[in-house]
């Protein structure tokens, strides 16, 4: 070819290059999730990338879920906020509270012109984030729930034959795993008070607080201390720690290894800690559904949801804000959430993607990750199982906890501690009720 004419073509070719760049629209995504599920974000980023042409997802780690949320409020003041920030569930009243921030989820996918049925998701777990009129203000991404995790080598060997169902067979359990030689600990618990106040009051059907544990009102007060069957379960607890039947293993996830070595062989925490048990444990493990008290007329309910959730930010573009709604539809389809859920032992968002796991057999190849599904969509839920939205959870629960360890170590009573949680709790909600008015 010519000199001149292969000069021309080349400098064709970097023009068209530069204008999809240009017709490329951005879209940033910060994210809290690190390690493998870190790895599983960028593949279903680049997925969408490579489905079509006009938007390109770019997520980028920020840290913990604290880290992550607090990056996203500060970076909205600055006017340089993302996209989408995933936002752990602890901080929806915070989101909602932030004026102008979000654009909510349902708003997008109508301005956009995008399909959208908030009731082709799992309502237990699209309540969470949507108003009490059902409108949703942010898209569901991880959502997980408490299963009891049970190493089934370690109860064979204590000669326990079945899992247990209920609270009094979990403390009898107990007693003789530490009687089999488990010197350090019969069960134990993450996220102490997720599983032992949030989730328990759920599956049994009792009131966390009003306005429907918060969800109908940031006016909202603290009640659980009056549920007798949460005060008798701390009261069981505090007498169960005296001999390790029951062992305390901190505030969060910082205790889950104790499961995976095998020191405690029944674990409540999440079910998104199955990958963790899939790579870690050397013995015969499974799931199983949290116990409940069978005095408790209509237990067990439905389990609430942890995880996190996906918000759109205010203040972008119509086109950015079209991208986004494209990406959050992308992101619905039943293969996409089905594999993730397989992955990561995440809920699936939809029964759609629910249902194709099943047609796929994963369930039948692993059982223990259909515990968690069957326990959110156990029965409708009601306003004591809906969810909870409590401004400034994240401090509420360290003060929560902060009772509960001094309930543990024998320096206040069941009641006491319980009766200081809430009252805290409350001033904590009136702080923050004020800042949103």
């Amino acid at each position: 070819m010519h000199p001149i004419k292969a000069a021309l073509a080349a400098s064709l070719i970097v023009a068209a290059h530069t204008a999809t760049a240009q017709a490329e629209v951005q879209i940033q995504w910060w994210h809290a999730m690190a390690g493998a599920n870190g790895d599983r974000i960028v593949k279903i980023a680049n997925d969408f990338n490579a489905s079509q042409s006009d938007y390109k997802v770019i997520p980028t780690f920020k840290g913990t879920y604290a880290d992550t949320m607090n990056a996203g409020i500060a970076a909205f003041r600055a006017g340089s906020a993302p996209d989408i920030l995933q936002v752990f569930e602890v901080g929806t009243a915070t989101m909602m509270a932030a004026k102008g921030a979000i654009k909510p989820v349902y708003q997008l996918m109508q301005d956009a012109g995008e399909p959208f049925d908030a009731k082709a998701y799992l309502p237990a777990i699209t309540g969470y984030y949507s108003t009490s009129k059902g409108e949703m203000l942010s898209f569901p991404f991880n959502s997980s729930t408490v299963v009891m995790w049970v190493n089934n080598d370690a109860l064979k060997k204590a000669g326990i034959d079945k899992i247990p169902a209920t609270w009094p067979d979990v403390f009898a359990a107990g007693k003789k795993l530490r009687a089999a030689g488990n010197e350090k600990c019969g069960f134990s618990s993450g996220w102490i008070t997720w599983v032992n106040i949030e989730n328990f009051n759920a599956w049994h059907n009792l009131p966390l607080s009003t306005k429907a544990n918060g969800l109908d009102g940031f006016d909202t007060e603290l009640v659980f201390n009056k549920n007798a069957p949460l005060v008798k379960h701390f009261e069981n607890l505090v007498e169960a720690q005296k001999d390790k039947v029951f062992d305390y293993s901190g505030r969060t996830s910082e205790g889950e290894g104790r499961f995976t070595s095998g020191e405690c062989a029944l674990f409540l925490t999440s079910s998104a800690f199955y990958g963790d048990v899939k790579a870690n444990a050397k013995f015969d493990y499974t799931a199983a559904p949290m116990p409940y008290y069978p005095d408790v007329a209509g237990a067990p309910q439905n389990s609430i949801i942890g995880g996190a959730s996906l918000w759109v930010m205010g203040g972008k573009s119509a086109e950015e804000y079209k991208g986004i709604a494209k990406f959050l539809t992308y992101l619905s389809k039943p293969e996409v959430q089905a594999w993730w859920s397989q992955q990561t032992g995440y809920l699936p968002i939809t029964p759609a993607a629910y249902e194709l796991s099943k047609q796929q057999g994963f369930f039948d190849k692993v059982p223990a990750a259909e515990v968690a599904i069957k326990e959110i969509t156990n029965k409708a839920p009601t306003e004591n199982s809906r969810g909870l939205r409590l401004g400034g959870l994240a401090q509420i629960r360290n003060v929560w906890a902060e009772e509960i360890e001094l309930a543990l170590t024998g320096k206040k009573t069941a009641q006491a501690a319980l009766d200081a949680a809430v009252e805290r709790g409350n001033v904590m909600l009136r702080q923050f009720e004020r800042t949103v008015k």
